[in-house]
């Protein structure tokens, strides 16, 4: 279970690095320009991804009231990349230096008025896939905004071709 949750942090880290550089290279108004989506805009669909890793990352260490990043954070996409891409390699390095125990401890949060628990392993294969789910989106985004040369591959298998 171990190696396979290194994977996938380590996966997730790629994935959202080769994409967010292409991303980087538009213009801003292409990054803020409002298109139909789950979140308005690529910059609001980078926060939301950073936010939820974010929020896992303190309900896993059992922080309580916890501030979503959409509330506080006023930065650059460029900004919100490098913020991103801390929270992605935080992920990694618990992960690396995770036990069994650890990982399969069941914690406890609150959301929305309403406990829930969740085994710390399954809370990471969440979190991995929220940001599959999303960096979908993304591309997505970019053919709509006219973006299609040069949209990278963040399949999990190109990932594991290019280890080799």
């Amino acid at each position: 279970m171990k190696e396979q949750l290194q994977q996938y942090a380590a996966y997730n880290i790629w994935a959202n690095k080769v994409l967010l550089e292409r991303i980087a290279k538009l213009p801003e108004e292409k990054i803020m320009q409002e298109i139909p989506s789950s979140f308005p805009s690529v910059y609001k669909t980078l926060l939301h991804m950073w936010q939820a890793e974010d929020i896992w990352y303190k309900r896993m260490k059992l922080e309580e009231n916890i501030t979503p990043l959409s509330e506080t954070f006023t930065g650059t996409f460029a900004e919100a990349v490098n913020g991103f891409a801390k929270q992605n390699q935080t992920w990694k390095e618990w992960v690396d230096n995770a036990n069994d125990i650890q990982l399969t401890h069941v914690f406890a949060f609150v959301r929305n008025k309403e406990q829930y628990k969740t085994r710390v392993n399954d809370m990471l294969l969440h979190v991995f896939n929220h940001g599959t789910y999303h960096r979908g989106q993304l591309v997505t985004m970019l053919r709509q905004l006219g973006e299609t040369d040069k949209i990278p591959s963040t399949d999990f298998v190109t990932w594991v071709r290019l280890k080799k």
